[in-house]
């Protein structure tokens, strides 16, 4: 069994066996016990079919990435919204996605506030007006970043100072369903039972210490089932 890629509004990983594509459940509450076995490209996915891929690039190797450019091209004619998305406690970034998709954009990054700023005919002007926002804002937050803030709020005085130089049209403000007393300890790992899903950052609390795992760094691993009893880091609240 493969995970062959996830979703972070189910939540689920989907893992492949026998070719077939199942959803492994990310719910809260849910116990998982898997161990990582060896890790390599997670093929491809069509019509619930998988397609694997031997080749060791991960999570994907250079058969099997798409540029993003390509991805993105049959989506430029489209309306877009040019939004700015808060990450606590005060790290800000400007994106760009199509119109009707913005909320959910928006919870695929685990944004914790959101404000729509632009409404414009298509990506191609969308991205020019990234662009221009970006280098003021700028346009990336790694997920190490986003990790560091799990546990904190965001800063109402910086985010509103932000959104003093732009016309809000809609603003967001999003709940993931946990609260967390200190920061979680960063692994890779498939053990333990589900505290919730924030973007693509799964946490997970395991005899006491609250690890979180990025989602991406899952795919390509082959599992195995039974607990995962490497020693791992634990938090000082633990002891």
């Amino acid at each position: 069994m493969q995970v062959v890629g996830y979703r972070p509004l189910d939540p689920s990983l989907r893992v492949a066996s026998d070719d077939v594509v199942e959803a492994l459940p990310l719910t809260p509450g849910t116990d998982l016990a898997f161990r990582l076995g060896e890790r390599h490209c997670a093929g491809t996915v069509q019509n619930g079919r998988h397609a694997p891929c031997s080749n060791p690039g991960a999570p994907y190797c250079p058969t099997h990435t798409v540029p993003w450019s390509v991805a993105s091209n049959a989506d430029s004619e489209e309306e877009h919204a040019v939004y700015l998305a808060a990450f606590a406690p005060a790290t800000f970034k400007v994106g760009v996605t199509r119109s009707w998709r913005l909320p959910t954009r928006l919870e695929e990054q685990g944004a914790d506030r959101a404000a729509h700023v632009h409404t414009v005919s298509d990506g191609r002007v969308a991205r020019e007006v990234e662009a221009d926002i970006a280098r003021e804002v700028g346009d990336q937050v790694r997920v190490a970043t986003k990790l560091a803030g799990l546990h904190r709020a965001v800063d109402d005085g910086a985010w509103e100072a932000l959104l003093a130089d732009f016309r809000v049209i809609e603003r967001f403000d999003f709940d993931y369903g946990f609260d967390l007393s200190g920061r979680p300890v960063a692994e890779t790992m498939l053990t333990g039972r589900v505290v919730g899903t924030k973007g693509r950052l799964l946490v997970l609390e395991r005899e006491g210490t609250v690890y979180a795992v990025d989602l991406r760094d899952l795919v390509g691993y082959d599992l195995r089932e039974g607990p995962d009893d490497r020693a791992r880091q634990a938090s000082l609240t633990s002891f």
